[in-house]
């Protein structure tokens, strides 16, 4: 559960599941709210933890893509599975 905490991987994660390929600056537009640097740090943890794959491409100006590897794109049936159960939330639910 490590690997999935903070505020902000889930979401990178939403972004970049179904094989998406999202340049650095469209992940940035897509989620609000985050800063650069914390894009950046998170983007770096999922990249050390193998979720997500840094696409360097050597050009001018540069180009740098990140998509979820296998074992990310793995975790896509067991998050939908959760955000499905999240969304179900009994109305009566004592737990509030």
């Amino acid at each position: 559960m490590r690997i999935l905490e903070g505020r902000w991987k889930l979401v990178i994660l939403f972004h970049l599941f179904g094989g998406a390929v999202l340049r650095f600056s469209e992940l940035e537009r897509a989620i609000p709210g985050i800063s650069q640097k914390m894009l950046i740090q998170q983007l770096r943890q999922m990249e050390s933890d193998e979720i997500v794959q840094r696409i360097v491409h050597h050009q001018v100006p540069p180009k740098v893509e990140y998509c979820l590897t296998d074992w990310g794109q793995a975790l896509c049936p067991a998050l939908d599975a959760l955000l499905t159960w999240a969304i179900n939330k009994p109305d009566d639910d004592p737990a509030g």
